[in-house]
């Protein structure tokens, strides 16, 4: 992801690519490890490179073990961030919140589990339906790499969805196999699937008497993310404080 993200940034006239962090090609172009030659920005192990670059905005495709971490040098010097990297919490984001307001507020922030529009799309037509559909059951199926189960996109969709229902339908719980059933969240089943050849796949299968309605997003290359993640780098430096989600960025009209 972040050699998409540094190739996306680099092919756009009106950005420029001045810094790149990562533990691994330490100390070599960037340019030459996404087939651009011409762009002579050294990879830096060290987050100070984004501030000895002048760069306005960070993008962070990390690990939720540093995440957290990276959120709050960001804040410090006062560096818009776009954040992709999943795990952050409810309660972290509140802490960002805060640590936002003691710091000034001079960083803005945008914090999205999932940067295509089609999974943006995804989520809210799901939480439309749900009004009308009693069962709701989500699947998520990503690469065999990915760091948290359930997703983020998972996780962010069932709370939409639990804001749009009064009571939440309670499928059987019997399992002869312990956990077969899937995980529980906002009184939801999540099932998660982890399998080498997948990207970043969901659907949400709603269920009443005598039909079932299923919305699916399937992510079959990473550049699928790149339109959202141009466009968050693009708004963050407008929109103050923490934004959560893509979808404040969207010209959605308003439900009816």
């Amino acid at each position: 992801m972040g050699q998409m993200v540094s190739r996306a940034v680099a092919d756009q006239r009106d950005m420029s690519l001045v810094a790149a962090v990562d533990r691994s090609h330490v100390g070599e172009p960037i340019g030459r490890l996404i087939g651009r030659p011409k762009l002579e920005v050294d990879v830096s192990d060290e987050l100070d490179a984004v501030m000895d670059a002048d760069a306005e905005v960070a993008v962070d495709f990390t690990h939720p073990d540093v995440v957290r971490d990276d959120i709050s040098w960001a804040i410090a010097h006062a560096v818009h961030l776009v954040v992709g990297t999943t795990g952050l919490s409810d309660a972290d984001l509140n802490e960002v919140r805060l640590e936002l307001e003691s710091e000034g507020s001079e960083s803005n922030l945008i914090v999205a589990s999932n940067f295509a529009i089609g999974a943006v799309l995804m989520q809210r037509f799901a939480a439309l339906a749900s009004r009308y559909f009693p069962g709701v059951e989500v699947i998520e199926l990503h690469h065999d790499g990915k760091a948290d189960a359930p997703s983020g996109t998972a996780l962010a969709t069932v709370r939409r969805i639990a804001q749009e229902r009064e009571g939440t339908w309670r499928g059987p719980n019997a399992e002869s196999i312990p956990g077969v059933r899937g995980g529980e969240v906002e009184g939801i089943r999540v099932h998660s699937v982890r399998l080498p050849g997948l990207v970043a796949h969901q659907e949400v299968i709603l269920g009443d008497v005598g039909q079932t309605l299923t919305i699916r997003h399937d992510s079959m290359d990473r550049s699928s993310f790149m339109p959202g993640v141009l466009l968050a780098v693009r708004e963050v430096s407008t929109r103050p404080g923490l934004t959560v989600g893509l979808e404040p960025l969207l010209d959605f009209p308003e439900d009816r």
